[in-house]
């Protein structure tokens, strides 16, 4: 699987900007939570859709990008979760063991 690490405020505002094209799936991990490495395995090991990027963001190593990505999404923080970013707005949140990669796929194709 492809994933770009998000690691700092500029690249979330390319992502944004990436997002007016092609759809965006954040996963925040948290790598001291069992429930978290589960869901980033379930993902890993999944085939990934082609019709996004994907992109990690270590939210004990980068908390504050972590809470950046909740304000700007008007989002509230879990761990783990993730969001697909399409048009600059978050249009799918899933947390915790709802994550699939079916899900992703489902929410990430053109309507």
């Amino acid at each position: 699987m492809d994933w770009s690490n998000l690691t700092d405020e500029n690249q979330l505002q390319d992502l944004i900007v990436q997002s007016k094209t092609t759809p965006q799936v954040i996963f925040k991990h948290s790598t001291r939570c069992n429930v978290s490495s589960v869901a980033y395995q379930r993902l890993k090991s999944s085939k990934q859709t082609a019709d996004a990027n994907f992109h990690y963001l270590d939210l004990i190593k980068y908390r504050l990008i972590s809470d950046k990505v909740a304000e700007v999404f008007n989002e509230q923080h879990e761990s783990p979760q993730v969001l697909v970013i399409k048009n600059g707005t978050c249009t799918y949140s899933e947390s915790h063991l709802g994550i699939t990669m079916n899900d992703l796929i489902e929410q990430t194709m053109d309507n």
